[in-house]
């Protein structure tokens, strides 16, 4: 957004100095700057914290403790399967082997007497 100097027109008008803004950004910022106060405004707890008295406290108890008799493995969570059907998976296709050549010179069939 470029500053315009002071000056004076051909008829003699005389233009204060000024911001010149692109067509339709004032309407853009305008908006950019609604939405900014919207977040600001609704974004946070409304100022709950400063009213209350009492210290938060943390639900439950912690450290939280286990009993050797819980019901649980000894390594923690075991993973269980999230379908009850099984699910096929697609073998990798086996590779036939090509023979390799008996020779491993260039034949030259000119020599043999054939006429090709």
């Amino acid at each position: 957004m470029p500053f315009i100097e002071k000056y004076v027109k051909s008829d003699g008008t005389v233009v204060r100095s000024h911001y010149r803004w692109a067509p339709g950004a004032r309407r853009e910022m305008t908006i950019v700057a609604a939405v900014a106060v919207a977040v600001v405004a609704f974004g946070h707890n409304g100022g709950q914290a400063a009213q209350d008295t009492e210290p938060r406290k943390a639900p439950g108890q912690y450290p939280v403790l286990f009993s050797e008799n819980s019901g649980r493995s000894p390594r923690g969570a075991e993973p269980r399967p999230t379908v009850s059907y099984p699910i096929k998976f697609d073998s990798p296709k086996v590779m036939v082997k090509r023979p390799a050549p008996a020779v491993s010179y260039p034949i030259d069939f000119s020599t043999l007497g054939s006429s090709r």
